[in-house]
């Protein structure tokens, strides 16, 4: 993907090209938005707060217009912009301005959890909402006391299902943007970072009482806080997988296991909560520096 980023990088007028076709595509293929929101990342990375909303702004209208000539409606299209590019460049400012991978992770968490909470006080019966939504997405011919038994347990935590899809997303850019960055300008330098995400014991103390609070209480306050804990296990699970991936590439056979670890994460979503574990745990057990001394024989 390194001649799109060079496509990108060439003026405001490519970028804005690319941003405004995937997101538009992304209707369609929605794995695209990632590429679309790595665009305005790289853009606010490599040239700064300005750069970037000017690329923002600019291809919302362009994807409005695209939008308008297309379907004949360009307020969607609009809104859809401002939701996709505004979370990831405030969270490449962060990047950009910290030079901090983990800062920028936690930021896009607690951009989450902010909305999270912020829902609930607008709606303290979002998990009626949910119901209700679920419910009429039910196939004909599905054993209808089972699946609402189902939807009645998962609608208390949608919020943070959705909540947490759209951290991921976000984050999924910015990692995009960043390693184009690198790519271009600094080879070497985002594997350099990504493997030192890493979560403070404060971090870890918080996310705990968080943990704890969801499950010893009850009512709305419970239902919040699973939902919090929902968003900070995307966190963890980010973190885990780096320690892991560090860890991993000190073995023999590192070419081999580390992208097998990937491959069962993708394939096997179970396998996230012990790597969100390893995340949880490094904040106190720091398993990278027990394998520092140990040399990495296959380069991954």
């Amino acid at each position: 993907m390194g001649f799109l980023a060079s496509y990108i990088m060439k003026g405001r007028m490519q970028a804005m090209i690319v941003a405004s076709t995937l997101a538009i595509l992304s209707l369609i293929l929605p794995p695209v938005s990632i590429v679309s929101s790595a665009t305005v990342a790289l853009v606010t990375l490599r040239l700064g707060a300005f750069e970037g909303f000017y690329v923002l702004a600019f291809s919302c209208v362009a994807a409005a217009l695209l939008s308008f000539l297309v379907i004949g409606n360009y307020q969607f299209a609009l809104l859809y912009g401002l939701v996709l590019w505004v979370p990831v460049w405030a969270i490449g400012i962060v990047l950009r301005e910290t030079r901090s991978l983990s800062l920028a992770l936690q930021a896009a968490v607690l951009f989450g959890v902010l909305g999270v909470i912020g829902f609930y006080l607008y709606n303290p019966q979002l998990s009626e909402m949910w119901k209700t939504t679920l419910g009429q997405m039910l196939p004909a011919g599905a054993p209808v006391v089972d699946m609402q038994r189902t939807i009645g347990v998962f609608s208390h935590y949608m919020t943070g299902v959705a909540a947490a899809g759209t951290v991921f997303s976000l984050l999924f850019g910015l990692l995009l943007g960043r390693w184009w960055q690198a790519m271009l300008y600094n080879p070497g330098g985002f594997k350099q970072e990504y493997l030192t995400l890493s979560a403070t014991p404060k971090m870890g103390f918080a996310s705990i009482l968080v943990m704890l609070l969801a499950w010893a209480s009850s009512g709305f306050i419970s239902e919040v806080s699973w939902n919090v804990t929902i968003l900070l296990f995307v966190m963890y699970i980010f973190i885990g997988t780096a320690v892991l991936h560090q860890v991993f590439s000190t073995m023999k056979l590192a070419r081999y296991i580390v992208p097998m670890f990937y491959v069962t994460i993708f394939l096997i979503p179970h396998a996230m909560l012990p790597v969100a574990l390893v995340g949880l745990s490094d904040a106190w057990v720091n398993l990278r520096n027990k394998f520092s001394n140990q040399h990495t024989p296959d380069g991954v």
